[in-house]
């Protein structure tokens, strides 16, 4: 199936009979801020305007556990999620489309989420908000019933810090992360700067054009091929915390490859000092 969706066809598919489960997950990285600059409020953004019938999701409290040994966003806990996407109206049967503001980071991870816990049909705004031409409404959106989905993880999608440390070495593990921080040259956030050994450097920020969409699969293609990705080798993705990397993993599926995502990535790998680090351009 598709991962990916027009804005006219959204605006389509909303006009239509079955219009799907809308999700609006804005957020943005928290780093350090100007004195006196006040933090990023998604929620606020979602009630002064979003598009019509979609239900707001907060990153960091629904599609992430507390920051801790797991990393900055580790998984969430499973039934707190259900619940969540249930009062958001999803169901297995219904289709969903998230969207955020327009990085794509934030709905990437909505929908890495889903698919992970077994929903068949999940798709990312492409460009997002921000591409939108269409009618915004403001408040909060109640869905009239609920919907009855129950996550149901599966063991495939999903990589450990051992299990990213293997794949480095037998397949393909790619980093999305800015490539300064891949080299170590800067970490803004983590303990130290660096990579995991045998990493290759792939920044998720060049999977999309400059309007925020994403480039056509066949060029993803040409590019993931170009860093080693094969029909036959495996493929994961990490960055920070879990969330870049899951745009990544999305950027993969419109180019046909599937990949597995180290959810802890380099926020875990990193707090751990007995992990090795790389540093430089080199993967190893």
């Amino acid at each position: 199936m598709n991962v990916i969706i027009s804005t006219s066809e959204l605006a389509s598919d909303l006009a239509g009979g079955n219009a799907p489960v809308l999700l609006d997950v804005r957020w943005q990285l928290s780093t350090a801020k100007a004195a006196g600059e006040p933090p990023f409020d998604g929620r606020a953004e979602y009630a002064a305007a979003h598009i019509p019938g979609a239900v707001f999701v907060d990153l960091d409290a629904d599609l992430a556990s507390p920051a801790g040994p797991g990393g900055r966003h580790p998984l969430p806990d499973l039934g707190h999620f259900g619940s969540v996407m249930r009062a958001a109206g999803v169901s297995a049967d219904r289709p969903v489309v998230v969207y955020d503001g327009g990085q794509g980071w934030a709905a990437a991870r909505a929908w890495w989420l889903l698919r992970w816990t077994g929903h068949p049909s999940v798709r990312v705004l492409d460009g997002g908000l921000a591409a939108w031409a269409g009618e915004l409404e403001s408040g909060e959106v109640t869905p009239a019933a609920e919907g009855t989905f129950v996550p149901e993880p599966n063991s495939v999608d999903l990589l450990d810090a051992d299990a990213a440390a293997a794949l480095a070495r037998s397949g393909l593990l790619l980093d999305a992360r800015a490539a300064e921080r891949y080299r170590g040259d800067v970490e803004p956030i983590d303990r130290v700067g660096g990579h995991i050994p045998g990493a290759v450097s792939a920044p998720t920020t060049e999977n999309v054009a400059a309007d925020g969409r994403f480039r056509p699969a066949d060029e993803l293609a040409a590019r993931f091929t170009s860093l080693g990705a094969s029909s036959t080798a495996p493929v994961g993705v990490y960055c920070g915390s879990g969330v870049s990397g899951a745009h990544e993993v999305l950027a993969l599926a419109v180019a046909g490859i599937p990949a597995a995502l180290y959810v802890g990535s380099w926020s875990q790998w990193s707090s751990d000092p007995a992990r090795p680090v790389a540093t430089g351009p080199d993967p190893q």
